[in-house]
């Protein structure tokens, strides 16, 4: 099975940068759609964005676009999510998954359920 690992949050200020970083072991990050996923308090686990395992297809909610970027590192089997531009709203605990895309439909990229495989999370806190 896969396991994977998130690391880089902290504490920024508004308009500050973070990059996180997912690394996988059990599996190669190039053979899943990995997705990052953040979770406020008290809130529901809500879709960020996406890498397919095609290295060609990325995705991101609006909120996020242009601020923040995905990119694999296949040498090191990590996938990376660097924000910018950090808003007090980016407060939460993110999360790193992994969707085998033998099932997985891009079109629904944002469905937790199509990912197996889940990180321990981060924290990301952003002070105003």
């Amino acid at each position: 099975q896969v396991q994977l690992v998130e690391s880089g949050g902290g504490l920024v200020r508004a308009g500050g940068s973070l990059t996180l970083s997912c690394a996988a072991s059990g599996g190669t990050v190039s053979s899943y759609a990995v997705g990052w996923f953040r979770q406020a308090p008290g809130k529901e686990r809500d879709f960020v964005g996406a890498i397919m395992w095609s290295d060609d297809n990325i995705h991101y909610i609006d909120s996020v676009k242009g601020r923040f970027t995905i990119a694999r590192d296949n040498a090191k089997n990590t996938v990376y999510l660097q924000m910018n531009s950090l808003k007090p709203e980016d407060t939460a605990v993110y999360y790193c998954a992994a969707g085998a895309p033998d099932s997985f439909y891009y079109d629904s990229s944002d469905y937790p359920g199509q990912y197996e495989y889940w990180g321990q999370g981060t924290q990301v806190s952003v002070s105003s």
